[in-house]
């Protein structure tokens, strides 16, 4: 199943993700892929359409408890990095 794992940074938090972000990488990359593998991933960014505010992650996992498991290892998450996280089912329709 794919899900949809939207996340929304907390304000101020550019210097928190720079940081973090090699991590996160890894994760993505590696690290994770037990629990869920990434479809895509990436920043959503602020009204400049340059300053990340957020992640967008379509992820594909077993169940809705691997994803959420998955979500919570993130080390963005693990940082304090989301002021929210939102976990939605997605069925991919085109592309």
């Amino acid at each position: 199943m794919l899900y949809a794992v939207i996340c929304k940074d907390k304000p101020n938090s550019t210097p928190l993700r720079d940081a973090t972000r090699p991590t996160h990488l890894d994760y993505l990359q590696k690290d994770g892929l037990s629990k869920g593998r990434p479809v895509f991933t990436g920043p959503m960014l602020g009204a400049d359409e340059a300053t990340p505010i957020g992640s967008l992650m379509v992820v594909e996992a077993e169940s809705r408890a691997a994803i959420e498991e998955w979500a919570a290892g993130d080390p963005y998450a693990k940082a304090g990095l989301f002021e929210s996280v939102e976990i939605r089912p997605f069925r991919k329709v085109i592309g």
